[in-house]
């Protein structure tokens, strides 16, 4: 009898140990960035804040590094649940909804917080809408809590102080269409060229400038070559923490609440970290000799509105997308 007891208990210690197993949950999430890279840090405060605010019922797996693949074959396994967040550039959900193309174009915004408005849109909001339904992928949280950049600067061998500068000046640029329209409007001669292939392009004066995240000027060591750094803003972006919608759908209201407030930390944290790289760097390449401004970007903006308004006219825009920017302009 008292080994009957003895099996029974036992039994029902492992059934319930089985129980608690399946109540919580593991997420995978996908990136591209180191571990030891500012983004990175913000990626596992994040899955360590989801372990802690949830109880442990979610715990986030972060797979740096591109290890579960690149950014189609990540996507794929988003829609069938094997990844249940890729943290990336939320443009690589125009596969299903081609609008979201437009939710950093440059110079179409008088600062971050006229961005952010743009982005909280009931327009943007239907794109958003629209990638889900086809995809079942849909963004975590608010789209612009996680900074990226923090911002974009133009790093040249000789001055920029204004959009006059622009005029003539030798751009390296990606292959990518609309950058290399928005940049010959703007009066720069553009020379595509691959990333890699830039320091040594200045150097040999085939380019004279880049467009960069204020982060990677130093590691690529484009401040040797040009040492005119001007902020620009040409536009801002976010890391989107792009999710199953039926994986989030499935948890309980407080692993939500738990989840959303981890991720709304995380933000904060980008912010913080991405400032002290940002300034880090730039009290750093200054030491060594380069000169550091931030533009005027109104002009710039003013002169990109007839680009704009001309590709409105031709259908090129999203339907609605110019009366979204101006509703979100500060009066």
């Amino acid at each position: 009898m008292n080994r009957l007891i003895r099996v029974f208990l036992a039994t029902a210690m492992v059934v319930g140990v089985s129980g608690m197993a399946e109540a919580e949950t593991t997420w995978r999430m996908a990136t591209k960035m180191p571990v030891d890279s500012p983004e990175g840090k913000v990626f596992q405060r994040f899955a360590d804040l989801t372990k802690e605010y949830t109880g442990g019922e979610l715990t986030i797996q972060v797979f740096p590094n591109e290890q579960l693949g690149k950014e189609d074959a990540v996507l794929e396994q988003m829609q069938t649940g094997i990844v249940n967040i890729y943290a990336e550039g939320f443009g690589y959900m125009r596969k299903w909804a081609p609008e979201l193309s437009w939710i950093s174009p440059a110079f179409v915004f008088d600062d971050y917080d006229h961005w952010v408005r743009f982005m909280d849109s009931e327009l943007v909001k239907s794109w958003f809408a629209k990638a889900t339904a086809e995809s079942g992928v849909g963004p975590l949280g608010n789209p612009t809590a996680v900074l990226r950049g923090p911002f974009r600067v133009i790093v040249s061998n000789k001055p920029i102080e204004t959009i006059d500068d622009v005029a003539a000046l030798k751009l390296r640029m990606h292959p990518n269409k609309l950058a290399i329209a928005t940049w010959s409007h703007l009066g720069a001669e553009v020379i595509t060229l691959p990333w890699t292939e830039v320091y040594q392009s200045i150097q040999k004066d085939i380019v004279q400038s880049v467009n960069s995240p204020i982060a990677l000027v130093e590691s690529m060591r484009f401040n040797e070559v040009a040492p005119h750094i001007s902020r620009h803003n040409e536009y801002w972006q976010s890391i989107g923490f792009m999710m199953n919608i039926a994986a989030y759908d499935a948890l309980d209201d407080k692993t939500r609440d738990g989840l959303l407030r981890a991720y709304d930390e995380a933000g904060a944290l980008s912010r913080e970290i991405m400032g002290e790289v940002a300034d880090k760097s730039i009290k750093n390449m200054v030491a060594n000799g380069a000169t550091y401004m931030e533009l005027d970007t109104k002009p710039f903006v003013v002169k990109m509105q007839s680009f704009y308004e001309k590709m409105d006219e031709t259908g090129e825009l999203p339907d609605g997308f110019l009366e979204a920017v101006e509703a979100a302009r500060a009066k």
